[in-house]
């Protein structure tokens, strides 16, 4: 395999200068994953073609999808959504999927998409894995509110990819797929108890021993079990994330709460968000297809649309069902981070256009509606709970 070395440099380049471009206004914060994104068009083919994505990229950038959804999975601590948040988050992603269907099959009968099965699941999802570095700057994640992010953002993340395995699943004449993931459920939850329950003494001692040297058992055993669990999805048929976000909770079971835990979790952030993921959105950026966008007059209205179709979709189920739990101000922020969409419409598209049921410009202005939403509304939401 040939490795390209300017492009890596300019990768490089890219990730270390997004976050300094995205604190350059003191007013409004940009999202350090819409600079990542918004600097891979401008580097890449479409506009100054200083880089492309080859082989090694593409494999750096899957780890980076990966690492995302893992880190998102560690995240969610069941022990705070469980209850309300989680009951609530649940009930609102099936009125978000009965919506988001509805929504996208309007969208089909008037020859605007082709794809509303996975355009309507696209309008269910919600970015947890962008916006946790978002809510944690904002000390979010320390209220009784962040409870709430958490538990819909959870099950706006996990429902959307176990629909979709599902889906291709039925699509490609194989059943027993779907069969496979319960299966695969079953081995996860295996694992949990195993990982929780059975750590011999001298594991624990040599995990907290390498925690400072060169040995860091701790980060080679997770990324075992990430990798293990991703490559477990992808033979049963099932996509890498749903692995990849499975791993990341049966680790936060087994660490949470431990002595170490915040600099364990300190050592994944930075693989993750220093490495890893910032190569995932860079090259998700190099590969947008910026002239199916331009080239159609359609796709560019669709882009506001599909935006305005999230905050309908996740949105609405917020504003209502929370009504005995939130005040006005925390549900209108809720439905505005519910509403929030990336990392998984680029999964969704990307299997959309692979398969050939969605067109190119659906695709482009689905991923370039999901930047609009991560820009915008977290940024609305932070500035709605900020009022007095």
């Amino acid at each position: 395999m040939e490795i390209n070395r300017e492009d890596i440099f300019v990768v490089a380049a890219v990730a270390a200068a997004s976050p300094v471009l995205a604190d350059l206004s003191r007013r409004v914060r940009v999202p350090i994953v819409v600079a990542e994104i918004g600097l891979g068009i401008i580097v890449g083919p479409q506009l100054l073609g200083l880089a492309s994505t080859d082989s090694f990229i593409e494999g750096l950038s899957t780890l980076g999808l990966a690492f995302l959804f893992f880190l998102a999975g560690l995240e969610i601590e069941f022990e705070r959504i469980r209850g309300v948040p989680l009951r609530l988050g649940a009930i609102g992603w099936g009125v978000s999927l009965g919506l988001g269907i509805a929504l996208a099959v309007a969208l089909w009968l008037t020859g605007l998409i082709d794809a509303p099965v996975l355009v309507g699941l696209a309008l269910t999802t919600t970015a947890l894995g962008t916006l946790m570095p978002i809510l944690r700057d904002a000390g979010i994640l320390r209220e009784r509110f962040g409870n709430y992010v958490l538990g819909a953002g959870a099950v706006g993340e996990f429902g959307p990819v176990v629909i979709v395995s599902i889906i291709l699943a039925l699509e490609a004449g194989e059943p027993l797929r779907t069969a496979l993931l319960f299966v695969f459920a079953a081995v996860a939850v295996i694992a949990a108890l195993v990982a929780t329950r059975a750590q011999p003494e001298r594991i624990v001692r040599l995990v907290e021993s390498t925690m400072r040297t060169s040995g860091q058992v701790a980060v080679r055993l997770t990324l075992m079990v990430l990798v293990g669990l991703a490559v477990l999805a992808s033979e049963f048929g099932l996509d890498v994330i749903l692995g990849a976000f499975a791993a990341g909770i049966i680790v936060g079971f087994v660490t949470r709460g431990g002595t170490e835990s915040g600099e364990f979790e300190g050592k994944l952030d930075a693989l993750g968000y220093g490495f890893l993921i910032p190569i995932f959105f860079i090259s998700t950026g190099m590969d947008f297809d910026l002239d199916a966008l331009v080239e159609s007059p359609s796709a560019i209205a669709l882009v506001p649309g599909f935006a305005v179709l999230f905050l309908i979709a996740r949105g609405v189920p917020a504003w209502f069902f929370y009504r005995g739990e939130l005040e006005s101000t925390d549900r209108r922020a809720l439905a505005l981070l519910s509403a929030s969409a990336l990392p998984l419409l680029v999964a969704i598209t990307e299997i959309g256009t692979e398969t050939g049921v969605m067109r190119a410009d659906e695709a482009v202005a689905l991923v370039g509606a999901g930047m609009l939403s991560v820009l915008l509304f977290p940024l609305l939401a932070l500035a709605i709970r900020s009022k007095p």
